[in-house]
């Protein structure tokens, strides 16, 4: 293995000076503007069309935004070090979208990162070509999915950095385990009960999906055209099972019958020292890479079906479903689920991989005397006209008015003007009262204390989970507890521990019930401010967004973020400009990178 991670190495010197070779299919000439027409001479890598249809799934119907008529969408496989162009084009009628890259930073090209505080939502009938860069460090499981509303529980799709190189881990094949919630009620719907007063939850989940298949509450596989997801493997081989948490609630954990060793040897993107595990946990926005070794002939027998068990924590109601891993057969076969679950999977949910965890490679941690500040974060349900969640008293939502225009566009219009206060923002526990954004300056290494907290509604007490995620930086991941925070204690536990690089991980519940407004949980990460920009930081269960459990990080001064000329950035700078292609209208692209 370290030969083969010594040769990926010198692999990564040797791209650094070949990736500053053009790419003829995408930069006809050299432009030294940057500024391209993407007309009949371009040819984008990929092709996305964004649909609203009539969707066949869980055994039931339901209309859902559709990628290339699927969802999942198709799997993209980009290369590490190099530029591709994705074109997503609005195929719907009355909505609007946009496409996130999760678990990529974007750093190299900041209106490519598909949220709505980096760049308007694409129009009906209108497109926009996405510039993604990712380095040869980024290799690794990532997903695409819609960042408007509640349409990532069914528009999105797997997005896989391929090495440059060989891998540092031996495998002979790979799958994806592509997990999604399913809910019998249309987006619109939820969306609007999640806002109105009185207030109206989604309810729970109907269904879990894996890579799309699943079997709804109420519905029975085996009967019709009822089926359960199945992934097949052949005997006596080494797969990378590449997890993928593109659920919009659920913390979904999964084990398979007879096979209880996984090896984790990549979190969000980032290889790992191997770690072995009996099944795997999966929030929304994570994933996880784990060799999974199927048995040799001989020990297969007669048996070549398996059971999958996969169930949701941390919910009011479980839902518990089924698969099958599946060797060459030509036997009877499973096709409903069991009448007993063959696996008890553990409820001690906060105890999975924590402290775990190492990078393969030393990654740069930055230790307790390197942190230049500490803001908490603490995270408020309360009843206003209708139930909310608060980020450190901050409620905002994609609809705020101080998000319109969007963060990066305003400071490219307005400059200065349009940054938040930093002295105002220290003064208030992190947050600009006037553009309601978190400011933080390159170069500053700043721990954040993600604090949960009993529910003031009805003075209930009820705790949730929360699993955040980060846009535009990856963090490292400090650990989690129960109650308050402690830094003597935890730095007692990094002392002889390296925290991976991670993008999501979760806010943990301890008990489904504590007292209202009471301390009831924490997460500690540690960030090095290095890369300028407009960040979102938020939970990433869609019904906790909608209901505001999101903020926007302004890292870097006006100039270090509005790094592109005024002309080059023209046309993301209103809705429907010129970078927003469509019929017969060939879009205007800034390339941050001419290869």
């Amino acid at each position: 293995m370290f030969s083969r991670l010594i040769f990926g190495l010198l692999l990564v010197v040797v791209h650094s000076v070949a990736g500053e070779e053009t790419n003829a299919s995408h930069s006809p000439s050299r432009n030294k503007s940057h500024l391209h027409t993407h007309d009949g001479g371009f040819t984008p890598d990929f092709y996305l069309s964004v649909t609203y249809e009539n969707h066949t799934v869980a055994c039931q119907h339901r209309m859902s935004a559709l990628v290339n008529g699927t969802s999942p969408g198709p799997t993209l496989r980009l290369p590490a070090g190099k530029t591709s162009w994705v074109r997503v084009c609005n195929d719907m009628e009355e909505f609007n979208t946009t496409m996130h890259w999760h678990g990529l930073t974007q750093r190299t090209a900041p209106f490519s990162d598909g949220s709505t505080v980096s760049q308007w939502p694409i129009a009906p009938h209108r497109c926009f070509d996405y510039e993604i860069h990712p380095e040869v460090e980024d290799a690794g499981t990532y997903f695409y999915h819609s960042h408007i509303g509640f349409q990532a529980i069914s528009s999105a799709g797997p997005l896989i950095i391929d090495d440059f190189g060989p891998p540092p881990f031996e495998y002979d094949e790979e799958r994806i385990v592509f997990l999604q919630d399913y809910y019998n009620k249309t987006d619109e719907t939820m969306e609007k009960g999640l806002v109105a007063t009185p207030f109206v939850w989604t309810g729970e989940t109907n269904a879990v999906l894996l890579n799309g298949v699943g079997v709804a509450i109420g519905e029975k596989a085996g009967q019709g055209n009822c089926q359960l997801p199945v992934i097949e493997v052949e005997p006596g081989k080494t797969y990378r099972m590449r997890f993928v948490g593109a659920t919009a609630i659920s913390m979904v954990s999964f084990g398979i019958e007879g096979h209880s060793r996984l090896d984790v040897i990549e979190a969000d993107g980032h290889y790992t020292k191997p770690h072995t595990t009996d099944h795997m946990m999966v929030s929304s926005g994570q994933r996880f890479d784990a060799l999974l070794y199927t048995k040799t002939e001989e020990e297969l027998g007669n048996q070549t079906d398996y059971i999958i068990q996969f169930e949701t924590k941390d919910r009011p109601a479980v839902y518990t479903g089924f698969g099958i891993l599946r060797y060459p057969s030509n036997g009877p076969k499973i096709t409903s689920a069991p009448a007993v679950s063959p696996l008890t999977l553990t409820n001690a949910t906060y105890n999975f991989l924590e402290y775990a965890l190492e990078p393969l490679v030393p990654n740069n941690f930055p230790h307790s005397s390197e942190v230049t500040r500490r803001v908490h974060v603490n995270n408020v349900q309360l009843q206003q006209s209708t139930t909310i969640w608060q980020l450190d008293g901050l409620n905002w939502t994609e609809a705020a008015p101080a998000n319109s225009p969007p963060y990066l566009v305003d400071i490219y219009k307005n400059g200065p003007s349009a940054m938040p206060n930093y002295t105002a923002a220290m003064e208030n526990g992190g947050w600009d009262p006037h553009t309601l954004t978190w400011p933080a300056k390159l170069g500053e290494v700043i721990e954040i204390i993600l604090e949960n907290t009993g529910s003031l509604v009805a003075n209930n007490g009820g705790v949730d989970y929360h699993p955040f995620h980060l846009h535009g930086a990856n963090f490292y991941d400090c650990g989690s507890g129960n109650g308050t925070y402690d830094p003597v204690e935890n730095e007692k536990k990094l002392a002889n521990y390296s925290p991976v690089q991670r993008d999501t991980t979760n806010l943990y519940r301890y008990r489904s019930k504590g007292t209202a407004g009471g301390e009831e949980g924490w997460r500690c990460w540690r960030l090095r401010v290095q890369d300028a920009g407009c960040w979102m930081l938020h939970c990433h269960v869609l019904q906790h967004m909608i209901m505001g459990m999101q903020s926007v990080w302004v890292m870097g001064e006006w100039d270090q973020i509005a790094r592109i000329p005024y002309s080059g950035a023209q046309g993301y700078l209103d809705f429907g400009g010129t970078a927003y292609g469509g019929q017969d209208i060939s879009p205007v692209a800034y390339h941050h990178w001419d290869d």
